[in-house]
């Protein structure tokens, strides 16, 4: 009797792995996915190949316009030091049957680079998506970024920073619109001069010890009339670190003339906040189908 009751655990266990692998599997069926794909070329001096790639999950049906698909390009958190495109099939499968082509990228990572590098890798992700997207069923005029935590603090920079664009083969921004998912890094200029909280000094290490580096990487300075629109979606549970610097990012887009929609999730901490999206209709795929019109 004892030998069963301790086998109860690890037969629920194998219950809930097939049914998540199965329905990975019905979630997969709708989606193609084509991996590994480089965006930066490897004639270039500092081509990463393993960091310089992304994923592309692609609707199976045709798209039912000739323009193609909304496109969400999705951007890994990580505190700017770790991450991988691969834990986030799940985001590009769930996209991909809801009618939406998605992009999920890597970058480079800190303390290799820093800050600057990988806002430029996701500039090149961003270019190479409106050069070829259309290949893979996706409209180059509808193009929407993504991210969350550090990811989302890059997300904004490519909604905000025509000059890196610009850098980057892109005179026009092609940025749609942008979703932020408990985004990190809108305004590291005013957290790393204060650096209140236990630990944050660790930031020193991507961000560098420059505070010019510090207001040129925080999205919040870039902020102006004519943006692309933003949506937020912030944990009730977050850090204050990001509730607060969002708010303050959103407070300068009503002065820009810009509506931020702002949805605070009770209860939800900020890992939960991008695990949420293994569920097809949770909250935020509801309001960015809507922004992206699929």
């Amino acid at each position: 009797m004892r030998r069963f009751l301790l086998l109860i655990p690890v037969a629920v266990l194998l219950a809930a792995v097939v049914v998540v692998l199965a329905t990975e599997y019905v979630v997969a069926r709708p989606s193609h996915r084509t991996k590994d794909v480089p965006y930066v070329p490897a004639t270039a001096p500092d081509f990463d190949k393993e960091r310089h790639l992304l994923d592309v999950y692609s609707p199976r049906q045709p798209a039912p316009s000739v323009a193609g698909y909304p496109v969400v390009l999705f951007i890994h958190g990580g505190n700017w030091n770790s991450g991988n495109k691969n834990i986030y099939s799940f985001i590009g499968r769930r996209l991909a049957k809801q009618g939406v082509v998605a992009v999920v990228i890597n970058y480079r990572l800190a303390p290799a680079v820093l800050v600057p590098e990988q806002a430029a890798d996701c500039a090149r992700a961003l270019a190479w998506t409106v050069q070829n997207i259309y290949h893979h069923g996706g409209d180059p005029a509808r193009v929407f970024v993504m991210g969350h935590s550090a990811g989302g603090g890059l997300a904004a920079l490519l909604a905000t920073d025509d000059a890196l664009l610009a850098t980057h083969g892109l005179p026009q921004n092609p940025v749609r619109g942008a979703i932020m998912d408990d985004p990190a890094g809108l305004d590291m200029y005013s957290y790393l001069k204060e650096l209140k909280y236990e630990g944050d000094e660790q930031y020193l290490v991507p961000f560098g010890r420059d505070p010019a580096v510090w207001k040129a990487q925080s999205a919040i300075y870039k902020v102006k009339p004519g943006l692309p629109p933003f949506l937020f979606f912030i944990g009730g549970k977050t850090y204050p670190s990001i509730s607060s610097s969002s708010s303050r990012f959103r407070a300068r887009l009503k002065e820009a003339g810009q509506l931020a929609p702002y949805t605070v999730i009770p209860g939800r901490h900020h890992v939960p906040m991008v695990l949420q999206l293994y569920w097809q209709h949770n909250i935020i795929y509801q309001q960015l189908l809507k922004m992206v019109g699929a």
